[in-house]
């Protein structure tokens, strides 16, 4: 042993609501994130143009802040050790890497290189760092629900993904499905149609006012995902009391565990582990109970499990374990690509 400090290893996790980034040292065996020493957030998304996420606005988000962190973490130095990197290795996931990341792949390395002095760079689709937030490095699945919904498993030799094609063509159980069906079934009670609820159009019209403008409210909106998801809570509020609601929240907790039931390991794998994380699963009993009556069902040999941290910390978990060459993740062209 050289009495050496562990290297600093920096996560960055990147979404549509914004942009965080935490500085740790790379200790620990892998069953949690290391402990960051600082965070630092900016509430703009990173630009995505033709090419994709844009490289060049990611790091003048990120550079000038990774500094700072480090210049905080050792301010007489700044981070700058005989021993080599300033920062050894960076983990970036990012909403839309698997298909948008091109340029990130292609840029991100050399620049974490001439910049921090970083040795390896992982780049990871936001649904991984969500995995490694939740589960760490075990075999599993994770389902993040929020306006959308995808789940994500792993057997720790390769990944498979369901859903989170977004709200057109799937994201079924998440956020803006549920809102959607909601003010499906208030239309319906309005028209006079059956399926109808009169208590989701009650809450549609304080919520949106009346109905009959809201087409003309909705259809125009370039955010109409997060417009029918904010729906989503008036729907898991009215399932306890109205019938209609109840079945669109059911159908919900369908959706989701079928998604699960997708991606989760077998029973060869010794009992595979499942975590709920997202903002939609703050609903409650509502959605909670039938979920675990479709998942005691379709996967009785898996065990649901709160998530131990969320995508920052999955970063970092990434980060911390591949500058100790002990990452046991699968690698994947899209998901987990390492550089």
């Amino acid at each position: 042993m050289t009495g050496r400090p562990a290297p600093w290893v920096l996560g960055v996790d990147s979404g549509g609501s914004g942009l965080r980034l935490a500085l740790a040292r790379a200790v620990g065996d892998g069953s949690a994130a290391p402990a960051p020493v600082g965070i630092a957030a900016c509430d703009r998304p990173v630009r995505t143009g033709p090419a994709g996420i844009e490289a060049a606005h990611l790091l003048e988000l990120v550079l000038p802040r990774a500094r700072s962190l480090l210049a905080a973490a050792e301010p007489d130095t700044a981070g700058t050790t005989a021993a080599g990197p300033r920062i050894d290795t960076v983990c970036v996931g990012a909403a839309g890497m698997a298909t948008l990341g091109g340029e990130l792949r292609s840029e991100l390395p050399g620049a974490f290189a001439r910049e921090l002095g970083t040795r390896r760079v992982a780049l990871a689709a936001d649904a991984v760092t969500a995995y490694a937030g939740a589960l760490g490095e075990r075999p599993g699945a994770v389902v993040a629900a929020g306006t959308g919904m995808i789940a994500t498993g792993t057997d720790l030799r390769s990944w498979r993904r369901a859903d989170g094609w977004g709200h057109l063509l799937g994201d079924c159980g998440g956020g803006a499905w549920i809102g959607r069906a909601g003010l499906e079934a208030a239309m319906r009670a309005h028209d006079g149609r059956p399926g109808g609820s009169a208590a989701l159009l009650a809450r549609a019209e304080a919520v949106f006012g009346p109905v009959a403008s809201l087409p003309g409210k909705l259809y125009p909106r370039t955010d109409r995902p997060a417009v029918l998801a904010s729906f989503a809570p008036e729907v898991t509020g009215c399932a306890e009391r109205d019938p209609v609601a109840a079945r669109v929240v059911g159908e919900a907790a369908v959706h989701i565990a079928e998604s699960v039931a997708a991606v989760c390991p077998g029973s060869g794998s010794g009992g595979s582990l499942v975590a709920l994380t997202g903002g939609l699963f703050k609903a409650g009993e509502p959605l909670l109970a039938p979920l675990r009556r479709e998942l005691a069902v379709r996967l009785p040999h898996a065990r649901t499990v709160p998530a131990a941290g969320d995508p920052l910390a999955g970063a970092l978990l990434l980060a911390g374990r591949l500058a100790r060459d002990a990452l046991r993740l699968p690698r994947d062209p899209a998901l987990l690509h390492i550089l």
